[in-house]
């Protein structure tokens, strides 16, 4: 029985990345020899065990067959007999495809190295096309290592193109798909992720709602891109900049979903796009199973964002309704999760990359002023049920007022 560590681990080390988990190959070996070792296993499907005192994760060396749609049509392979190079061999991209053994010997019979020093995305063999998940998780490595210079091999891309001309990206659970999703939304660079998607002719059938923005114009005047699709990546870009947060790229990403629903005959304006697309989010997170968390700040910030960029020109009534709308007096954070994105939503715009965005700082301190109205004051005046509520609203409106005035003189 040898063991070698394989994977993300040996990639990332070459990549002077941070090592997070350890994968672990086992070839020689058996499920009831590393039973009889202490191993616990948890792979259903393939034979994957948890270490008896790391718990990290080791899999018995395999090969597989396709035998049905999807990525989980497969028949695995697991006899002592699998060799480490046919264990590489189903692996995806060349450089996941690298093993090392306990002291320290790098097995490459893919040439992942050479992928890594050229900064190349490839696949191992045509056996890629197999997986329909691959598309995704290509995109998603693409999205990762952007930063570091890494672009996808033209044959690769030739593949995904074809995967998703088949009917195989229909065979993928909504959840593996928002998973998918969801990491990318974590990466540095998450607006590749739905370029790459959009190169290969799959993000209209994961992301139809998406895929829908391109070709769609927009005024020149105040978007030189012009086009929607392109628009909405480098928001998804620039917001990226301004915050980690996932839910609040997410709301970035789907800001303009309603912008597709302008009949051409309108275009390129769009009138009350934040809320057209309001019904658009739900279904889209409906279908993939977006937490909730992330979908209401994606309405929030769809049915909001006109209002947020006007906000100089919002009387004091319309301030206090956006932030009773956004549940701000509960949750604050959601007012600056609204503000990034609307901030980002600016600089996503040819030319405007680095612009300043006055109206956070200004609602913020609206926020401040309208949340520190002294609600035992009111109560000590003798209001007492509704009437305090109506009071502390009418208070927060008027110190509102107050500040605006400050603000001309």
């Amino acid at each position: 029985m040898k063991i070698y560590l394989v994977g993300g681990a040996v990639r990332d080390t070459f990549l002077k990345q941070t090592v997070v988990d350890k994968d672990y190959v086992v070839v020689g070996s058996s499920i009831e020899e590393m039973l009889a070792q202490g191993y616990q296993q948890v792979g259903k499907d393939f034979p994957v065990f948890l270490h008896p005192k790391t718990q990290q994760e080791y899999a018995l060396a395999r090969t597989e067959r396709k035998t049905g749609n999807g990525y989980q049509g497969f028949s695995c392979d697991a006899n002592k007999g699998v060799t480490l190079a046919e264990d590489l061999l189903r692996r995806d991209l060349t450089i996941n495809a690298i093993a090392q053994d306990s002291d320290g010997n790098v097995y490459d019979p893919y040439n992942g190295i050479d992928d890594i020093n050229a900064k190349v995305l490839r696949h191992v063999s045509d056996a890629f096309i197999e997986d329909p998940l691959r598309v995704l998780r290509v995109a998603r490595f693409a999205a990762r290592f952007h930063h570091l210079g890494f672009t996808i091999a033209n044959e690769t891309l030739q593949l995904m193109t074809k995967i998703a001309h088949s009917d195989e990206l229909n065979h993928l659970t909504p959840e593996r798909v928002w998973q998918e999703c969801d990491k990318a939304l974590a990466s540095q660079s998450p607006q590749v992720f739905f370029d790459v998607l959009k190169q290969c002719q799959a993000l209209a059938v994961l992301f139809p709602e998406v895929d829908a923005l391109f070709g769609v114009p927009q005024p020149e005047k105040w978007h030189p891109e012009i086009d929607t699709g392109i628009h909405t990546l480098m928001v998804l870009e620039q917001t990226s900049l301004l915050s980690d947060n996932k839910a609040v790229r997410f709301a970035a990403l789907v800001h303009d979903l309603g912008k597709a629903l302008t009949p051409k005959q309108d275009w390129p304006k769009h009138y009350g796009h934040g809320q057209k697309g309001l019904s658009v989010i739900k279904k889209l997170c409906e279908r993939i199973r977006v937490p909730n968390e992330y979908r209401d700040l994606a309405l929030l910030v769809s049915d909001q964002h006109q209002n947020v960029h006007n906000a100089f020109e919002l009387r004091a009534e319309t301030i206090i309704k956006l932030f009773d709308k956004g549940d701000f007096w509960r949750k604050p954070q959601r007012l600056t999760e609204l503000l990034s994105c609307c901030h980002g939503d600016m600089r996503g715009r040819s030319g405007s990359e680095q612009v300043q965005y006055p109206q956070a700082e200004y609602l913020q301190h609206c926020y401040q002023l309208a949340n520190n109205v002294d609600v035992q004051s009111i109560i000590t005046a003798g209001y007492q049920g509704s009437q305090i509520k109506n009071q502390l609203q009418l208070k927060r409106i008027e110190t509102i007022n107050t500040y605006k005035i400050q603000q001309l003189k």
